[in-house]
């Protein structure tokens, strides 16, 4: 059977074939523990080190600044939890957004009933969060700001240089999750003003499993994992040598061709807005139109519903729902609920999010897919039809 077209990166990507080929070898050969000092452990040790470097590399930090995670999920909650614990003489307070991923919030929300207060912020109708809010929600007692660097529904980019300044003036830990954005758009830590930066390995073309926390060295968490010492023994644990190494070819990767694939991925996101837009009146693009990431496109349609729609397109495209339907309702997703987008929109919402392996005739075909399941719910009686 044809497999649909693949239009859900931000959710994950395929191993790139070099990522593939770098894993290898530790994979079928190097099996060693890379903490033993003896000749099996020498190259897997070596490995984990040109992979921290790599991994640097896109940064533009110190690769001791680096530690491996076991994906960005882990990464946010070493630093949240890290710097709130580590932080605690000074205040409990943070401050982060009402679009985070589940990642962050729920780790605030973790803490809440254990004595911190947290500040969650409000963002513009495209998905962007105001400077001064975060400006004016600083306290003596603020111990950490962690604001996303881009949105995974709808692409949205934080202005975190500007948020991160403001930390650093008031000496207050900044993370930012980047889990979407390393690898699509410059992730430079020195340029963003951040103490911290989260990776996930899966979305960028490494495995599953792996990921990493870049933590700046006049900065302190508290362990996360405590053992033998391993990662600054920060994070204690024999190495996933073989996707650790995944993760920083992955990393070069994305260092050698940003620019390139930044260029070809926004040229077709915008290709499949320009086609669907052109043959279905009622349909809204949400999030920035250029403070946004180039290759997400989030966009509603009146009058149906998300479920719907992927429903109707399951065969020929693969996408994701920014809205689902449980019986008689529809969930709205809580990123769409912060913009404020109308709920007669907001059920109609799906995100289509290209890749460096997405072609232009798979554009093609997936509009012509979408324009035609649009159009046939419109069609029908009932719940979904047009309104």
């Amino acid at each position: 059977m044809k497999k649909p077209i693949y239009l859900d990166y931000n959710a994950t990507t395929p191993l790139a074939p070099e990522v593939i080929e770098a894993m290898r070898p530790f994979i079928e050969e190097h099996f060693g523990n890379p903490s033993s000092s003896h000749w099996y452990g020498n190259k897997p040790k070596r490995a984990v080190e040109k992979a921290r470097e790599q991994v640097a590399g896109l940064l533009q930090c110190a690769p001791e600044e680096i530690i491996f995670t076991s994906g960005g999920t882990e990464a946010n909650n070493h630093a949240i939890q890290g710097i709130a614990w580590a932080m605690r003489a000074r205040g409990s307070h943070i401050i982060t957004s009402a679009i985070e991923h589940p990642a962050v919030l729920e780790v605030c929300r973790f803490l809440a009933p254990l004595g911190f207060e947290i500040t969650i912020l409000p963002v513009n109708d495209q998905g962007l969060i105001d400077p001064g809010d975060v400006q004016r929600a600083i306290r003596p007692e603020t111990s950490l700001i962690t604001i996303m660097h881009a949105n995974n529904e709808v692409g949205s980019i934080e202005p975190i240089a500007e948020i991160g300044a403001m930390a650093r003036d008031k000496k207050i830990p900044f993370h930012t999750d980047a889990a979407q954005s390393v690898g699509k758009i410059p992730a430079r830590v020195d340029e963003l003003n951040v103490d911290l930066l989260s990776i996930a390995g899966h979305k960028l073309y490494a495995p599953k499993g792996v990921g990493a926390l870049y933590i700046r060295r006049s900065c302190h968490p508290e362990k996360f994992c405590h053992g033998a010492g391993q990662e600054r023994g920060l994070r204690a644990g024999t190495e996933n040598v073989m996707q650790i190494v995944g993760l920083g070819r992955a990393c070069a990767l994305a260092s050698q061709n940003l620019a390139r694939h930044r260029t070809k991925m926004q040229m077709l996101r915008d290709r499949l807005f320009t086609a669907i837009s052109s043959q279905v009146p009622e349909v809204r693009r949400n999030g920035p139109i250029e403070k946004v990431l180039p290759n997400t496109l989030s966009i509603s349609f009146k009058g149906v519903t998300a479920d719907g729609i992927l429903d109707q397109i399951a065969d020929e495209v693969a996408a994701s729902a920014g809205a689902a339907c449980h019986s008689d309702t529809v969930e709205i997703s809580h990123v769409l609920q912060a913009m404020h987008i109308p709920d007669e929109w907001a059920k109609g919402t799906v995100r289509f999010s290209v890749g460096r392996m997405t072609t232009e005739d798979q554009i093609d075909q997936a509009a012509a897919a979408v324009i035609t399941a649009v159009n046939k719910l419109w069609d029908e009686p009932g719940p979904i039809a047009r309104k």
